[in-house]
């Protein structure tokens, strides 16, 4: 299973680039696999990303930003349902983990 974060490189918005940097800085942190698609490369990537969102995560008008998080092909959600399971710490699940990966834990 690949975790897959489609981001924007060339974002002109801040507050998708600092979603995008926290959600790859939580993965990355907690060593956590994934794989960056970046949608304004490739244009198939950015279309697929689209038509793979439900109808319902989609805004009223115009197109869903990212980021947006797939395990392989299963949409697991955007940054505000991210930013709730981080809330909840139930990020695991959300990504459709089965458990942490282990990391040697310094604290007892």
């Amino acid at each position: 299973m690949v975790i897959k974060v489609y981001i924007a490189s060339s974002s002109g918005s801040v507050a998708v680039k600092k979603h995008q940097q926290a959600v790859v800085g939580f993965l990355e942190a907690n060593r956590i696999s994934f794989q960056e698609v970046d949608i304004t490369m490739l244009e198939e990537k950015r279309l697929w990303m689209y038509q793979n969102i439900p109808k319902d995560k989609c805004p009223e008008k115009g197109n869903p930003l990212p980021p947006q998080i797939f395990n392989e092909d299963h949409y697991c959600g955007d940054y505000e349902d991210f930013f709730q399971s981080k809330e909840d710490n139930t990020v695991f699940a959300f990504l459709g983990l089965s458990s942490q990966p282990s990391v040697k834990d310094s604290e007892s």
